[in-house]
C-alpha cells in the first residue's frame, strides 16, 4: 500500500536541512509520496527509514537494466501522461532475425545494424537490440544468437517456444544481458534458472491478464524480479487497450504485477501495417517494439517520433551557447546569430553549410526557446546578446564587425547596434531555407 507524505515524514530526520532540494522534510516526503524525488536524495536517511521506504518509493514500473554494461534502461516510469513530469526510458527498437533466414540475409541484416546511426538534432540515434527467433530444430538457434551478439555487441531477445533451446541459447550469450522470451506458466522454472544463471531478464507470456498477473507475482515472490511482460494480443485495438489498462493500474492502483516494461513482437510482413504498430507502440508505453524487417526509412520516422515524445516538455532540447564555426571560418568569415534551440541551431548551421560558405555562428543563451519565443520572453534582446558577444572571444576571431541577425527579429538590430559599439546588424532571411539565396546576394555580391 501506497504510503502518504504525513506517513513517510515520520520516517524522516526531521532536519529540514534542504541538502535535498526541499525547504523542509514535509516538502520531500510529499515529493517521495507522489513519486517525484528518491529517498538516495536525503544523505541522512536512517536504515529503517531506507528499508520501509524502499519499496514504497521504487517506481511503479520497475527499470530493467540491459546489455553487457547495463546502459540500455527500460521502465522506472512514473507518470501516464508526459506533460504530468516526463517519460524517462524511451521505448527500445529491435529488429528481428530468424534461424531460417538466408545466411547472406543475415550477415547483411547484423551489419546494417551494427552499423546504422540516424543523427536528429546532434544527437546519435540507434537500433538497441536484436531480436533472434527460433524456427529451426538442431543448434542454429544457439549459433545465431552467438553470431548477432559477436556481431554487433547490442543485448538480445531471444525468442523460442522451447524452453530448452531457449535454455542453451541463454548460455551461450551469458553476460550480454539479453531478455528470454518467453516463459509461459509451463516453463517458468527452467526459464528462470536459465535467466538467472545467466545474467539475463526474463519476458513473461500469459493468455490472459488475470494469468499473466499470476505469473509476475509468482515470480517475484520466488526471488526473481527481472521481469519484462508480453500481453498476447492480436490486433492494433487490443495492443492500444492492454498496454494503457496494465499502465493504469501500474502507476493509479499500484498494482505490482503489471509494474514492469513490455516487449511487443511485429509479426506482420506489410511495411505499413509494421509502422502503425510500433506507432503504437511507442505511444502507448512499450518497453521494447521488434520490427519484423530492417528499413531504414521507417526507423527514421520511428525514431524521430520516440525522440519527440521522450524529450522533457518541460526541457527543450537545447545546445551549448557558444561560438561555433560552420565550415572552416576564418577572421574574414561572416558571422550569423541564432538562439540554443537545437532544432533551429541545427537547421540555421546545416543551411549555412549548405550555401557553400563558411562562417561563425553566434549562439547566446535562450533557455532552449526559438527564435520568436525567446524575443517575447526578454532572452533574445540586443542587450543580452550584446553582453553574451563580449563575454566571448569573438571580437579577436574575426576582422569583420557586421553580424546577420534572423528576419524575425529584425526590430533588435538597432538595440543591438547600440550595445555592441563599432558593429553593423544585418537583417537576415526569416526563413533558414532562405540563407542560401542570402549568401549569394548580399555576401558574396
Amino acid at each position: 500500500m501506497a504510503l502518504t507524505g504525513l506517513q513517510i515524514q515520520k520516517l524522516l530526520p526531521k532536519t529540514n536541512c534542504k541538502e535535498c532540494g526541499c525547504n523542509t522534510c514535509l516538502a520531500f516526503a510529499m515529493k517521495l509520496a507522489a513519486k517525484k524525488a528518491e529517498l538516495s536524495e536525503c544523505p541522512y536517511a536512517s536504515d529503517e527509514a531506507k528499508t520501509v521506504l524502499g519499496a514504497a518509493s521504487e517506481p511503479p514500473v520497475k527499470c530493467i537494466e540491459l546489455g553487457a554494461d547495463k546502459k540500455l534502461k527500460l521502465g522506472a516510469e512514473t507518470v501516464l501522461y508526459r506533460h504530468e513530469k516526463t517519460f524517462v526510458n524511451q521505448t527500445a527498437l529491435a529488429v528481428n532475425i530468424n534461424d531460417t533466414d538466408d545466411p547472406a540475409y543475415i550477415d547483411k541484416t547484423l551489419e546494417t545494424i551494427k552499423n546504422y546511426v540516424l543523427e536528429r538534432v546532434g544527437e546519435k540515434l540507434s537500433i538497441d537490440m536484436i531480436a533472434v527467433t527460433h524456427k529451426k530444430s538442431g543448434d542454429s538457434f544457439t549459433a545465431l544468437a552467438e553470431k548477432a551478439w559477436k556481431t554487433c555487441g547490442k543485448p538480445l531477445i531471444l525468442r523460442s517456444a522451447d524452453a530448452h533451446a531457449l535454455a542453451a541459447a541463454a548460455a551461450a550469450v551469458k553476460g550480454s544481458g539479453s531478455v528470454l522470451f518467453a516463459a509461459e506458466s509451463a516453463f517458468a522454472g527452467v526459464l528462470k534458472q536459465a535467466a538467472s544463471e545467466n545474467g539475463h531478464a526474463l519476458a513473461v507470456s500469459a493468455p490472459d491478464m488475470d494469468e499473466l498477473a499470476s505469473l509476475t507475482a509468482e515470480m517475484k515472490s520466488g526471488g526473481f524480479n527481472n521481469l519484462l511482460i508480453g500481453f498476447q494480443t492480436h490486433n492494433l485495438a487490443e495492443l492500444f487497450q492492454t498496454h494503457s489498462i496494465a499502465r493504469r493500474a501500474a502507476l493509479k492502483d499500484d498494482y505490482k504485477p503489471f509494474g514492469y516494461p513490455t516487449v511487443h513482437f511485429i509479426d506482420d510482413e506489410d511495411f505499413f501495417s509494421v509502422q502503425v504498430n510500433a506507432i503504437t507502440s511507442i505511444s502507448k508505453y512499450g518497453g521494447i517494439c521488434v520490427l519484423p524487417f530492417f528499413d531504414p526509412a521507417m526507423l527514421a520516422s520511428l525514431m524521430t517520433l520516440r525522440l519527440n515524445i521522450y524529450t522533457d516538455p518541460q526541457k527543450p532540447i537545447q545546445v551549448e551557447p557558444k561560438i561555433y564555426p560552420v565550415g572552416e571560418p576564418d577572421e574574414n568569415s561572416p558571422v550569423f546569430l541564432t538562439t540554443n534551440f537545437s532544432l533551429t541551431y541545427f537547421i540555421v548551421s546545416g543551411e549555412i553549410e549548405n550555401s557553400g560558405t563558411s562562417a561563425w555562428l553566434t549562439v547566446p543563451e535562450c533557455e532552449g526557446m526559438s527564435v520568436l519565443t525567446a524575443w517575447a520572453a526578454g532572452k533574445f534582446s540586443g542587450a543580452s546578446i550584446a553582453k553574451f558577444i563580449k563575454s566571448t572571444d569573438l571580437e579577436k576571431m574575426v576582422k569583420t564587425r557586421q553580424i546577420i541577425i534572423p528576419g524575425y527579429v529584425a526590430q533588435i538590430s538597432g538595440e543591438l547596434e547600440e550595445n555592441l559599439p563599432g558593429w553593423k546588424v544585418l537583417v537576415g532571411p526569416q526563413e533558414a531555407g532562405d540563407i542560401e539565396s542570402f549568401v549569394k546576394a548580399r555576401i558574396r555580391k
